[in-house]
């Protein structure tokens, strides 16, 4: 990514959305959703189920194995007006799966919806499960920009996991325009979904089936996975004029040894790397740049700006290396996985470095979803979304699906 990129208008990535082309709901089937194919330059109409005939023998596809927890906490306040809490991220403890495994007190950052309504600070509320009925204490704390955190506590014994799962409810993205229904409790998950942690879904996967999966691996296809928690910050739109306004958000991830020994394997062969979705990929790249840092003499660190690709010290280095220095790294510290956050902001203004191909849904207008998209296959992504708003395909998280390859890559 050059320094311009900073100097990029998002007007340049808006295109019209009729609102009747949302998809509220998911097929029944989930592997017949159309699949948009995009390749050195050609558009093709296909469908979810023929993926595995459409990858090359030998490509590396991962997805991302996070799981949706039930983030949307709502309840009545003394006076019987609403009050909403979002689970966003755990702050005490701060990571993932020891937080919702926690039996005792745990503290979230959320967001808070009807907060001047909320005067006391401090609300309990009866939540039934199992054959029980759990009472679970909420206590307001400090702000944290437009969040506060919030300290859970509750009775019964359980793990904080539990309790999400029976007070809370899936958060749906807010251009669905509807709550949770009990349905997508099952299809706003992948089917190799995992671990707890995401408030959104990585859409690119619920079109998986098992039956895909199996005649994946009959292809010499391999499928891997890691992990990228899906923040509420994946919908917050892009506002200022220019991205240089545009604060991007922060996401944790978690990444095994053997996967980034499996793509500096493939990348070193010369064999093609695709990535399920805008969260694998951002996962992905930001591999790249870790790895890049401990070339420059650099430690990795533990979080990945959204501008580290405007460093040339870093855009200068090839992508094997750079793997292959973070493979050296971890093993030389005794790592069987990599963790962090990442805020990385990929835009047309920088090629992919590790991604050759991306399975992904249609995202929405001045998006960095979007951005991302133009990142792999340029100014192209116009052509590939007229053509989809022509020929009727369903957008956003429950709609169809594309392969966009990066030109030069895809061939047999």
């Amino acid at each position: 990514m050059s320094p311009d990129a900073r100097d990029l208008r998002i007007e340049a990535y808006d295109y019209p959305l009729p609102d009747e082309r949302i998809a509220r709901y998911p097929l029944p089937d989930r592997a017949r959703a159309r699949l948009l194919v995009y390749k050195a330059g050609d558009i093709s109409d296909r469908h979810f189920t023929e993926l595995p005939e459409l990858l090359p023998s030998g490509t590396l596809l991962i997805g991302n194995r996070t799981r949706v927890i039930h983030a949307r906490l709502r309840t009545l306040l003394p006076d019987g007006r609403s009050l909403e809490l979002f689970c966003l991220e755990p702050l005490a403890p701060g990571d993932y799966a020891l937080s919702l495994g926690s039996r005792a007190p745990v503290t979230w950052k959320c967001l808070v919806g009807g907060n001047r309504r909320w005067k006391s600070g401090r609300i309990e509320w009866s939540v039934p499960l199992n054959d029980d009925t759990v009472t679970l204490t909420a206590e307001r704390g400090e702000r944290l920009e437009n969040a506060f955190s919030i300290r859970f506590s509750w009775s019964g014994g359980y793990s904080f996991g539990e309790i999400l799962e029976a007070a809370g409810s899936i958060p749906l993205p807010p251009y669905l325009g509807r709550a949770a229904e009990a349905t997508d409790r099952e299809r706003y998950q992948t089917v190799f979904a995992e671990q707890e942690g995401s408030v959104a879904a990585p859409t690119a996967g619920l079109h998986f089936t098992p039956d895909v999966m199996d005649r994946l691996t009959g292809r010499d296809i391999t499928f891997r996975t890691l992990t990228l928690h899906v923040g509420a910050g994946t919908f917050k739109p892009v506002t200022a004029d220019t991205l240089g306004g545009h604060i991007m958000h922060r996401e944790y991830f978690s990444v095994t040894r053997d996967l980034v020994a499996a793509l500096h394997e493939q990348l070193v062969a010369g064999r093609p790397v695709v990535s399920v979705g805008t969260t694998s990929m951002r996962c992905l790249e930001s591999l790249f740049y870790f790895g890049a840092r401990i070339l420059a003499g650099l430690p990795p660190g533990e979080i990945l700006d959204q501008w580290v690709a405007t460093d040339d010290r870093l855009t200068r280095a090839d992508t094997a290396p750079a793997l292959a220095a973070l493979l050296e790294w971890m093993d030389a510290g005794g790592h069987d996985a990599f963790t962090g956050y990442t805020q990385l902001l990929l835009t047309p203004a920088a090629r992919p470095r590790v991604v050759d191909g991306l399975i992904t849904n249609f995202h929405q207008p001045r998006s960095t979803l979007l951005l991302l998209v133009a990142a792999l296959v340029g100014e192209d992504w116009r052509r590939i979304y007229r053509h989809a708003l022509e020929t009727g395909y369903r957008f956003l998280s429950y709609g169809d699906s594309s392969l966009l390859w990066r030109r030069g890559a895809g061939a047999e």
